[in-house]
């Protein structure tokens, strides 16, 4: 039986962050991963294919802008080479997770899936068991199909599935108003779908920001329909449409499609791994359970990515990866810590995410102060024309960021300076001293770090002070 300092299962982002960075450090490493090549479902089946259709799809919504100028727009979208495109992407970043790229790191690399047969050993598709000193559960989730009659036989695709198509529907509904059914949703209409969301909760993106949420929603309703309080209830095949039954304010509505995507959420992927064998712990939804240190009920296990279920996002993944070093080969105690992740949602224009919400720190009772300001008060989004959006930090009554919340053209790279101010512990008022050239993006953030200077200089006593000293002075 080989034997290993450290196992990992999985080979997504955080299990192939996890098994380069021990094996940087002298540790003996094996990574087992189920599909043929690593990447996990960031490059095969979600960031990456997505983004390169969001951005196919933004060149084709540009064109029709540029039409307006008295250009003259023709012809209708090749989906096989959108397909194509998007495929290329996934094969050009594909050279970074190659399997041989890490066989050349030391690791020894197994195509299988990876089961427990003790708390120390794994079993790869059934056959070669080895040996983990530290194993590292790493297997990401897959897209959740709920139970809607007749969705089976009528047929769907899902995340995985949709970069595969090489017909454009003339009609589409997604089931789920979250990001990733919000940014096909809106992808698929600017390439030619008619595209309908239905959602079942009172409102879409609902972790977002109240402000951001209603913008979005208002935003998005130009492009695509959207069914808030709607349940998609039974699916059924007529004159070879799928005739979707939505249940919308207790009244049934029939809506004919071509396609229907589901995304309604995702499953953790524990299922294939015996952990009755260990009895590793886990929630009702089937995360595994760890404690702060990302370790579980059984100390020479622990888990990272989905299947831990904090925080969905490839960026988090990895952070909890180089945590593993520490904690499982160095055997460290480092606790993991999400208070400054961000997060994006690649709508157009872009949602940026950081902290607490206005809702939730009321809801927890944390006095907090409120600065923002619209797009249209930012230059360089009124040179391009691009001015639906905002930016809108809380600070606590020190002025320390307590959250960040933005919507606007690229607002995921421009906000990053606040991710710095908020991770470092610095004021709001900090940005306001860093000189942005003239005129860029980051300007909106400066005039928000503005507001929050005018409002100290110009309320309570500090005015008043300085007026005084203004008179001394003369």
């Amino acid at each position: 039986m080989k034997k290993y300092d450290l196992v990992v299962i999985g080979g997504g982002a955080g299990g192939l962050t996890a098994a380069a960075g021990a094996a940087s450090l002298g540790a003996k490493v094996a990574l087992i991963e189920k599909e043929k090549q690593p990447g996990g479902d960031c490059l095969h089946y979600g960031c990456v294919p997505s983004k390169a259709l969001i951005e196919t799809a933004r060149m084709v919504h540009d064109a029709k802008k540029i039409a307006n100028l008295g250009f003259t727009l023709e012809g209708t979208i090749d989906m096989k080479q959108v397909k194509k495109r998007t495929k290329d992407a996934i094969s050009t970043i594909q050279r970074h997770d190659d399997a041989d790229r890490f066989k050349k790191l030391g690791i020894d690399v197994f195509i299988g899936k990876g089961s427990f047969r003790s708390k120390h050993e794994v079993q790869i598709s059934g056959e070669e068991v080895i040996y983990g000193k530290r194993i590292v559960i790493s297997t990401g989730s897959r897209p959740f199909i709920p139970p809607i009659k007749g969705l089976k036989e009528a047929g769907f695709i899902t995340n995985e599935t949709i970069f595969d198509l090489e017909h454009l529907p003339e009609s589409l509904l997604v089931v789920g108003g979250g990001p990733v059914g919000l940014e096909m949703a809106q992808a698929m209409s600017r390439l030619g779908s008619n595209v309908t969301v239905v959602e079942r909760s009172p409102d879409i993106l609902l972790r977002e920001d109240h402000e951001i949420r209603n913008l979005a929603t208002d935003i998005l309703s130009k492009e695509i329909t959207i069914y808030t309080n709607a349940s998609a209830l039974e699916v059924e095949i007529e004159n070879n449409q799928k005739i979707v039954k939505i249940k919308r304010d207790e009244k049934i509505l029939e809506i004919p499609v071509d396609e229907i995507l589901v995304a309604v959420g995702r499953v953790p992927n524990t299922d294939s791994l015996a952990l009755q064998n260990v009895n590793v712990k886990t929630s009702e939804k089937g995360h595994i359970i760890v404690n702060d240190s990302l370790q579980t009920n059984i100390p020479s296990i622990y888990a990272i990515g989905d299947v831990v279920g904090k925080m969905p996002f490839t960026h988090v993944a990895g952070m909890e990866g180089k945590l593993i070093v520490q904690n499982a080969v160095l055997g460290l105690r480092r606790k993991v810590s999400y208070e400054t992740v961000p997060w994006n949602t690649y709508l157009s224009p872009e949602i940026f995410h950081l902290g607490l919400t206005e809702e939730e720190a009321n809801a927890k009772n944390i006095e907090n102060n409120v600065y923002k300001i619209n797009l249209d008060d930012v230059d360089r989004f009124v040179t391009d024309h691009e001015t639906n959006g905002l930016v809108k930090i809380l600070t606590d009554k020190k002025g320390y960021i307590i959250g960040a919340h933005a919507i606007g053209k690229g607002a995921g790279d421009w906000m990053q300076e606040v991710v710095f101010a908020k991770q470092y512990k610095r004021k709001l008022g900090d940005i306001s001293q860093v000189i942005h050239p003239y005129p860029n993006h980051a300007a909106a953030v400066q005039r928000t770090a503005d507001v929050y200077w005018r409002e100290a200089l110009f309320t309570g006593w500090i005015p008043k002070l300085i007026k005084k000293y203004i008179q001394w002075f003369r």
